[in-house]
């Protein structure tokens, strides 16, 4: 059963709950750089299961999740209480081909757009990150809440591409 999205919202928060929000995202494209270091594409492009993603996958969806980060806090940020467009990522994953992407274009895309939202939210007075969006299917997100959430969404795939990297090691022991 698909979770709701009250649901995705408590499990991803709860991998950052009590962390510094910017410290983990500071450090992600490093660790994901670090994880798939070596490895080799065809390992890059094997999916853990028929109805997973691959580590290429994950980090094109990373690339992705991060141009929608970057707009809505620019949204937000500038018209507080604005209505925020939800996205479906399985639908993103095949029109924009993930399957085949190429995970070292989608780590650069990634760190960049990451240095530069860090660089937007350090530079916005604090009492901006009380502005909020109305998501459509989630309900009010802050800036401080979406913040908090991409650090979690982070924390996540971080820990699936450590697994699938893992498993495909065993594998070839």
């Amino acid at each position: 059963m698909r979770e709701t999205p009250q649901q995705y919202t408590q499990r991803i928060l709860s991998y950052s709950e009590g962390k510094d929000a910017l410290a983990v995202q500071s450090t992600t494209a490093k660790k994901l750089a670090a994880l798939t270091k070596g490895l080799a594409k065809s390992q890059l492009r094997r999916k853990p299961a028929p109805d997973k993603w691959s580590i290429a996958q994950i980090m094109a969806h990373l690339a992705d999740a991060e141009v929608v980060l970057g707009w809505r806090l620019r949204l937000v940020l500038g018209s507080n209480g604005i209505s925020i467009q939800p996205f479906d990522q399985d639908v993103w994953s095949s029109t924009f081909d993930y399957e085949h992407s190429d995970p070292r274009e989608s780590l650069e895309s990634f760190r960049t757009l990451r240095a530069a939202n860090l660089a937007l939210l350090k530079r916005m007075p604090k009492e901006l990150w009380n502005n909020y969006g109305m998501h459509q299917e989630r309900g009010k997100e802050t800036v401080a809440h979406m913040v908090q959430m991409i650090a979690g969404h982070d924390l996540n795939h971080l820990r699936q591409i450590e697994e699938i990297a893992r498993n495909k090691a065993k594998r070839a022991a």
